[in-house]
């Protein structure tokens, strides 16, 4: 089994105010050719502001930063403090211009690396199934009060 991988971003978020946007790096704007035809983009990024030993040595929080909920293993979490540090979440395409991708927003900060882009496909299995998720997860959150 190898020890490490090496990951190399391929693009940048850039957020202005309520304005997001994910900018390609050219050398892989032909990677982009057919997105399109979609609607949604499941962005990989790595969590960059996070990354020192002691936060990826954190292995359980509080989910949502919210005492009120359990102390949780950072994998069963969306936390941005774990082992490696990358970041998956859905964002729908708002324009494509060139080898950039609007979207209607991001949990990341400005300047964030992407790592990955890959078109959003709903998997049918998945909404003919029984979804089963803690008490934590389906209490309200208000992500904008969180911080990235």
């Amino acid at each position: 089994m190898t020890e490490s991988y090496q990951i190399f971003p391929i693009g940048t978020i850039h957020k202005e105010g309520d304005a997001a946007r994910i900018e390609i790096q050219e050398a892989y704007r032909e990677a982009m050719d057919g997105l399109e035809g979609f609607s949604h983009i499941t962005v990989l990024y790595w969590f960059n502001q996070n990354d020192t030993p002691e936060m990826r040595g954190t292995l359980m929080v509080h989910p949502r930063r919210d005492q009120t909920n359990p102390l949780t293993g950072v994998f069963a979490t969306h936390s941005p403090l774990r082992p490696n540090l990358i970041a998956l979440t859905h964002c729908r395409i708002t324009g494509i211009e060139g080898n950039v991708i609007h979207i209607d927003e991001i949990d990341a900060y400005d300047q964030t690396p992407v790592i990955d882009i890959k078109a959003y496909i709903p998997i049918d299995k998945l909404t003919k199934e029984t979804v089963r998720v803690p008490d934590w997860a389906n209490k309200p959150w208000d992500r904008a009060d969180a911080k990235p």
